[in-house]
């Protein structure tokens, strides 16, 4: 990750059915902890993108949208985060916006990435409908071996479960129920 557009150790995903408020989340957050905001298509994304970039912006937070770069544009994100199935176009936003901090999703090894930083899940089980199998410690720590790029652990990372991560090399959790306590 280049030292210009670093990432805080925590980073706090939204989700429109567990985070409904995600600004009210947010304004609880210090600067050590990043927002990526997944709007996932809702008809208010801007209107909710704007108010959490206020909130960025009062308590110094990174935030990042969620897939969908004119979102990013029009709530002055710091850039974007994709999933898995949209990384191939890292390259071209990296060409179209080269200030932008951008990070990706990953179920697997990692390798050669062209983000600043991949947020690789499921580490333990996890409540959200999308994950898959536990990674577990081990395999995580295969991955973030591998990569060219910071790891982030995502998925049922806890305060009792990130302590079982502390010798694996990650750059740091993601989550989203985490935040919510």
């Amino acid at each position: 990750m280049a030292a210009e557009k670093p990432l805080p150790r925590l980073l706090f995903l939204t989700d429109p059915v567990r985070t409904p408020d995600p600004v009210a989340v947010a304004e609880r957050l210090t600067p050590e902890v990043a927002v990526i905001y997944r709007a996932f298509g809702a008809p208010d994304a801007i209107e909710t993108g704007r108010r959490l970039a206020a909130v960025a912006g009062a308590r110094g937070l990174i935030l990042l949208a969620g897939a969908d770069p004119q979102l990013a544009e029009a709530i002055g994100a710091h850039g974007l985060h994709l999933p898995e199935r949209l990384a191939h176009g890292l390259a071209e936003l990296r060409a179209a916006h080269p200030g932008w901090i951008l990070t990706a999703a990953a179920h697997g090894p990692v390798g050669d990435s062209a983000a600043d930083a991949v947020l690789v899940s499921p580490v333990f089980p996890s409540n959200s409908l999308s994950a898959g199998a536990p990674l577990g410690v081990e395999g995580f720590s295969r991955i973030v071996e591998g990569a060219s790029v910071p790891v982030y652990a995502l998925g049922g990372v806890t305060a009792a479960t990130a302590p079982l991560l502390a010798d694996t090399g990650a750059a740091g959790f993601a989550g989203i129920e985490a935040f919510l306590a």
